[in-house]
Parts: structure tokens; C-alpha cells; sequence
């Protein structure tokens, strides 16, 4: 249990807690840790941040203190690739140990935060992930639980998949096919190539071969077929999605043999998006936002591609829920609502 004592009666007890100190502007964080023993000239100090009362822990049999607590439920809740920091003013952090894409079990992170007094708070699923970056947080609502509540959240977590992971993006060898006659016949200058490898390298992989050809259906499909003969782990095809007449790329993917999953996407920017396999090799037809629109599907779906997963027809169809661009002054992307 908790006992709440006057800080001038406290000295020489051990905090139940941390202490919280505020500075405005210049410091937030613990002024005095769990554990302390309050000396005498801790008093002036702890007066001075606003505590008159401290809470000292004699915990019963059975009782665990917030931070075994918080630490406990980070451990449950860690899945490959995260790993739980140490409790810091009643939470523990989970942190990257790599770069790749988070997934959260959204089912299993729901069903722990209806249980009282439990808190997991995550970034979005799919957000694209760096090394040491916090990816999630536990705690508990009070200073001390008891160890049936805590082990209950560790009984549910062994039961189901892990609740926080990230799968890593590997370095893979990428094709470009850029398709349009006014580009094929220099009328003007490509910029899609550009566009496509600043994002692919920021990832970490690599442009193995780009080629550009007119809007020509058996030569689109000659393109993609070269391409994934020289080495294409992953083929973007740019420009030609459209219904205008003569945009035939979607045409040249179906003629290379390739299977269509998805033409067109709940997404703006971004609606005319293709994503399609071609013996496991994943195809992306991107339209021509991508070249003005700094952000658009495209960046959405090229990390998790990129990890690994194979894209389905209803991974296309959830992206409506949060699909909707901005298109703010100041692109503040993916600290924003778009792809969430």
C-alpha cells in the first residue's frame, strides 16, 4: 500500500514514486526517483515543485509497484525487432532495435487497454521506423496493482501474436519503367526518375535499371519483362494510368503476364494507383501525382514492399480511413492523418 505523508514528516522514508519536476521552457522530467530517501534538504526543493505530500510504498503481498508494472506489460507486448527501455515516472518505452516497418496487433492492443487500469499506447501500424525511435509506451492509471492483473495482460499476450514488432526493410534491387511518348520522344524531360529513386534510396534500396518507353502496350510489357530480367526485385511503372486514350499501361502490365490486384485506390493523391505480382514480384504503377505532390499512396505502400509483405486487395481497400490529403502549405508528412 501507499501511505501519504507531509514532506517534513517524510525524512528519512523512501518514495513510493517519482517525483516530477517542471521547469516551463527549459525542464520537465524526475526531480527525485522512486526509492530516494528524503534527507532534510530535500524538503525546500520538493515545496518548490509543488509537493507537500509524498507517497511512501509499503506494499502488501501480492502488490506490484507502476514500474515492475509498466515493464512487465513492455515485455509482454514486445514482438522482434522492439525492445523495452527502463521505467522512467511510472512507464516503460519500447525503442526500435532496427529500421523497418511497425506493425501493431490492433486487436490485442485494444483488448489490453479495456482491461482497468492498463495503458498501451502505440504509434500507427505501418509507420515507417528508425533505429533507438519510440514506437510505443506502457504504464498503469495508479502508483501500485496487483500481480494477478499484471500476469492476466501476460496470459493474454502469449495466447495471440506479438503486439508490437517491426519487420525489417531489406535492401533490394528496384526497376523503373517511365512510360509516355512525350518523354520517349524528348518533348520533355523526365522527372519521374528522380522522384522514384530520392524515395527508393531514402529506404535503402537500390535503382538497378530504368527504362523509358512510349505508350505502347507490347512495348510496356517488353520493359517490365526486361527489366525482371536484369535483376528487378521490385518494378515500378510510372505515368499511363489513367482512362485517358492513350494511356495503355495498364494494358502493357496485364499483357507481361502479371496479375493485377489492385487498379485504383481509395487514396488522394494517388487514386489511379496499380499494384500488381508477377511471380511474386511485386509491380507498382504509379500516376503522375507523384511527381508535384510531395507525398501521395506511393509512399504509403513502397516501405511495406520493400519489408517484405505481399499486398492484398483489402490492404488497398483500409486506406480509405485516413486517404484523404491534406495538401497542407507545410507538408508535415507522416506526422499527419494521411495513410493513417
Amino acid at each position: 500500500m501507499l501511505r501519504k505523508v507531509k514532506v517534513e514528516e517524510a525524512i528519512g522514508m523512501a518514495l513510493g514514486h517519482d517525483v516530477t519536476k517542471v521547469v516551463p521552457r527549459k525542464f520537465k522530467g524526475v526531480g527525485f526517483r522512486r526509492g530516494h530517501i528524503i534527507k532534510e534538504e530535500d524538503i525546500p526543493e520538493l515545496l518548490n515543485i509543488g509537493k507537500e505530500h509524498v507517497y511512501v510504498m509499503e506494499l502488501a503481498e501480492g502488490e506490484i509497484h507502476e514500474e515492475e508494472a509498466a515493464l512487465r506489460i513492455a515485455r509482454a507486448v514486445c514482438g522482434s525487432g522492439v525492445e523495452p527501455g527502463e521505467p522512467r515516472e511510472g512507464r516503460t518505452n519500447l525503442r526500435a532495435k532496427t529500421s523497418g516497418v511497425l506493425k501493431i496487433n490492433i486487436p490485442l492492443l485494444k483488448k489490453l487497454n479495456a482491461l482497468e487500469d492498463i495503458i498501451v499506447a502505440t504509434l500507427h501500424t505501418n509507420t515507417v521506423c528508425y533505429m533507438e525511435m519510440t514506437v510505443a509506451a506502457t504504464k498503469i492509471i495508479p502508483l501500485f496493482t496487483t500481480d494477478a492483473k499484471i500476469s492476466e495482460v501476460e496470459r493474454i499476450c502469449q495466447s495471440t501474436d506479438q503486439g508490437v514488432k517491426i519487420i525489417p526493410i531489406s535492401k533490394k534491387s528496384v526497376g523503373v519503367v517511365i512510360t509516355g511518348n512525350e518523354v520517349f520522344k524528348g518533348r520533355i524531360e523526365d522527372k519521374f526518375g528522380e522522384v522514384i529513386k530520392k524515395k527508393v534510396v531514402a529506404l535503402g534500396s537500390v535503382i538497378k535499371y530504368q527504362i523509358i518507353v512510349p505508350d505502347d502496350a507490347a512495348l510496356i510489357a517488353a520493359a517490365i519483362n526486361e527489366t525482371r530480367a536484369n535483376g528487378g526485385e521490385v518494378i515500378i511503372v510510372c505515368g499511363g494510368l489513367s482512362v485517358d486514350p492513350d494511356d495503355v499501361t495498364v494494358e502493357g502490365i496485364r499483357k507481361s503476364g502479371a496479375e493485377i490486384i489492385s487498379h485504383g485506390a481509395p487514396v488522394m493523391p494517388g487514386a489511379m494507383f496499380l499494384y500488381a505480382l508477377w511471380d511474386g514480384i511485386p509491380i507498382l504503377g504509379v500516376p503522375a501525382h507523384a511527381i508535384y505532390d510531395p507525398i501521395t499512396i506511393f509512399d504509403l505502400i513502397l516501405p511495406r514492399v520493400l519489408s517484405g509483405e505481399r499486398i492484398c486487395r483489402e490492404d488497398i481497400v483500409d486506406l480509405g480511413h485516413g486517404g484523404l490529403c491534406l495538401n497542407c502549405e507545410r507538408c508535415s508528412f507522416p506526422i499527419c492523418p494521411f495513410g493513417k
